[in-house]
């Protein structure tokens, strides 16, 4: 936490493919539907969290990019949305040099949490969309954040990974950002009608029982039509299952 105690959450998971971004972006919008004033950062170079927000990616003439490597202000790269009280911190594929660049600058791990400490007073809620590898753009966003949402898919191979993901979290916490915790596991693509999915879960809860939220995210066509529309699902579906099921998630976190 901050001192203004805004709450900065790192969406992360090593396995892509889980619900990162689908997480990020509609559970910042269940937020932002409730008053509250929500900041996505997108930290994937395939800029899916910006798109999926309305965001036209090519036409940005500044981006996360700008921000952690060229030192230009937070303020002039943060993009209002369609959504009332969500913003957006868009990425595009210059993010994708990113990684290399970062090498060579100082306090490298720092970048995103100072830039951050200049806003994060204007917002009550910071989620960041990480990508799927734990490279700088992610240790930045673990350093930046107090805590960790993990999203897994209802699918096979649900807990690989997970393990790693938990011992580099602990390193991050040891040597870089002694508040960061995991306090979330959230799962996502979740098939009522399959053995396999309620497999899952149950294997889930019996590792995590503390940490799992009760708010299941289903698999829903509507979930992965909305984002070509470059809306969240609470505005392109507001009363499909994917919907209710982010804005229950979000009163569970809030």
């Amino acid at each position: 936490m901050t001192d203004n105690q805004t709450r900065i959450i790192a969406i992360a998971n090593q396995k892509g493919g889980v619900g990162k971004t689908t997480t990020s972006v509609n559970l910042a919008a269940a937020i932002a539907e409730s008053g509250k004033r929500v900041l996505v950062i997108d930290l994937d170079p395939q800029g899916n969290a910006s798109t999926g927000m309305g965001i036209d990616i090519r036409a940005l003439a500044t981006t996360v990019y700008d921000v952690l490597l060229h030192d230009v202000p937070i303020e002039d790269a943060i993009e209002p949305t369609a959504v009332k009280n969500l913003f957006v911190l868009p990425a595009n594929i210059d993010l994708a040099g990113a990684e290399i660049e970062l090498v060579s600058q100082l306090s490298r791990e720092n970048r995103l949490k100072r830039t951050l400490d200049e806003v994060s007073d204007e917002f009550d809620l910071i989620i960041i969309d990480c990508p799927p590898s734990l490279g700088l753009l992610t240790i930045n966003a673990l350093v930046a954040a107090a805590e960790v949402l993990v999203p897994i898919q209802c699918e096979y191979y649900a807990l690989e990974g997970l393990t790693q993901l938990f011992r580099n979290v602990k390193l991050v916490k040891s040597n870089l950002n002694p508040t960061l915790e995991v306090t979330h596991i959230v799962l996502t693509m979740y098939d009522s009608r399959t053995k396999l999915a309620e497999q899952v879960a149950a294997d889930v809860q019996s590792h995590y029982p503390q940490i799992v939220c009760k708010t299941v995210i289903p698999r829903s066509v509507r979930l992965s039509e909305a984002p070509s529309y470059g809306q969240p699902i609470t505005v392109f579906d507001p009363i499909s299952r994917g919907a209710v099921a982010y804005r229950e998630l979000a009163k569970e976190i809030d």
